[in-house]
């Protein structure tokens, strides 16, 4: 058993990509950009009337009167809830970028302690947008911030007086910014990339639990479609078959009437085998613990491996009559978590897989072991974590066709964990053994615990639920 994708929902191609794009509204950098514009004014007024340095007044306003216009121009032409693709985001922190660039160019260069802000664009680009933007912008940022470092106008006071760090403080300062567009930008990264995988994860997780319901719902309108229906067409054959017996076989009508009574009969065969489907899905609301796990585990049953069943009590209840299964709630987290595990198990095993339930504590086990080569030993502690990835050269998935990314196991963890399960990831044997030493399975090996009060229905709660009529 190995990481397995276990979906093939075309709509799941939403969630498999790792495209971050369209998805960064305009007015956000543009309120940020109007931030900046705001404090680089006050910090230029205060500079030249304030603290008596020569500033180049008219470069520096020109420089920020730039920014004024690009916002003007852009809130007067693109709606405030356009969206900007990657190219158009990347190419607004740029010229935030350069601008910020210019602004320490006319006041000090690095001496200007401001300087630090450059971090700002890459730090967004970073969270919002692709690696390839990242990387062009953290480029360019230390490019000018190596160029502020060497060429720069001097901040000078009034009486004539040189502000100026020495050199040893100014690489100091490059070093620090230049790591701290490094560290920085790949910290955030990092964190909204999990971020952003883990929506993902769970986006794929409500649509495959929305289906599972969709199908549960679709079986509960069969069966009360067939359970309606029965009655009409029990009528229709009554008074075919009365009226096929006074028109006798000579009649040109019998013909008809038998017709309607075979009609009929096919009919109700039809509905009979939909609706037991239906009425499995939806009216039995509870089942013997291992029928529904049998339930969940059916579709992969015939897919040329043996799927070994097992259901006892634990041993702590060795006198209990393993025949007398507790009953448990179907509730859908349960069966298509378990059917996940399930498929995983057969995709990976070679011959056999074994499926092995119990009760008593307080606690209902599953245990789901394949004779497979086992998870991977690098892969085991990161285990139903969404699109996971083998590393090295040897990673390719054992499976022509899958692609590895760990969302199945991520799902079925995540819907039996929802269900008050608890799931346990390791290999069934230890690979030091030989396989005398240890006879038994040695593939990777699934375990899933509820407590009872989890799954066991409360005393007096019915199985079945009511027959609802379609229409009235």
């Amino acid at each position: 058993m190995a990481v397995t994708d276990t979906l093939k929902d075309p709509a799941l191609t939403l969630v498999q990509g790792d495209a971050r794009v369209d998805w960064v509204r305009l007015r956000t950098l543009l309120v940020l950009r109007w931030l900046a514009i705001l404090g680089q004014t006050v910090a230029v007024v205060i500079s030249a009337f304030y603290l008596g340095l020569r500033v180049e007044l008219g470069l520096c306003f020109l420089a920020i009167g730039a920014s004024v216009v690009s916002n003007l121009i852009a809130m007067s032409i693109f709606p405030e809830n356009q969206r900007l693709s990657d190219r158009d985001a990347m190419l607004t922190l740029l010229f935030d970028l350069a601008q910020l660039a210019f602004l320490l160019f006319l006041t000090g260069g690095l001496n200007n302690p401001f300087a630090l802000l450059i971090l700002a664009p890459v730090t967004i680009s970073a969270t919002a947008l692709t690696l390839r933007s990242t990387l062009i912008l953290g480029v360019l940022a230390i490019v000018l911030i190596s160029c502020l470092g060497l060429w720069y106008l001097p901040l000078t006071t009034l009486a004539g007086e040189v502000l100026q760090l020495p050199g040893l403080f100014i690489l100091g300062f490059w070093s620090s910014i230049v790591i701290g567009i490094l560290f920085l930008s790949a910290y955030a990264r990092r964190v909204a990339f999990e971020g952003h995988r883990m929506s993902q994860a769970l986006l794929a997780t409500q649509m495959a639990l929305a289906r599972e319901q969709k199908l549960t719902d679709l079986g509960g309108v069969v069966a009360a479609a067939a359970h309606e229906l029965g009655t009409p067409l029990a009528t229709i054959k009554l008074a075919s078959t009365e009226l096929l017996e006074e028109l006798g076989e000579d009649s040109n009508l019998a013909e008809d009437a038998a017709l309607i009574r075979d009609q009929a009969d096919r009919c109700r065969d039809i509905l009979r085998s939909m609706g037991q489907a239906g009425k499995d899905d939806l009216h039995l609301r509870r089942a013997p613990f291992g029928a529904v796990i049998t339930e969940a585990a059916e579709p992969h049953a015939d897919r040329g491996v043996s799927l070994q069943f097992d259901f006892h009590p634990a041993r702590s209840e060795e006198d209990v009559d393993p025949s007398q299964q507790p009953d448990i709630w179907r509730k859908p987290e349960v069966i298509h978590g378990v059917r996940n595990l399930v498929q995983n198990a057969v995709d990976f095993a070679h011959e056999q897989v074994w499926v092995e339930g119990s009760w008593g504590d307080g606690t209902m086990r599953l245990l789901i072991t394949d004779d497979g080569t086992g998870f991977p030993s690098d892969l085991l502690g990161r285990l139903g974590d969404p699109f996971l990835r083998r590393r090295g050269a040897g990673a390719r998935d054992a499976r022509p066709g899958y692609e590895g990314m760990g969302l199945g196991l991520f799902i079925a963890k995540t819907l039996l964990e929802r269900s008050g399960a608890e799931v346990h990831f390791r290999n069934a044997s230890d690979p030091f053994l030989t396989n005398e030493d240890n006879p038994g399975p040695r593939g990777a090996q699934v375990e899933v615990i509820w407590p009872d009060a989890a799954l066991r229905p409360s005393e007096g709660s019915g199985a079945l639920g009511p027959n609802e009529q379609i229409m009235h």
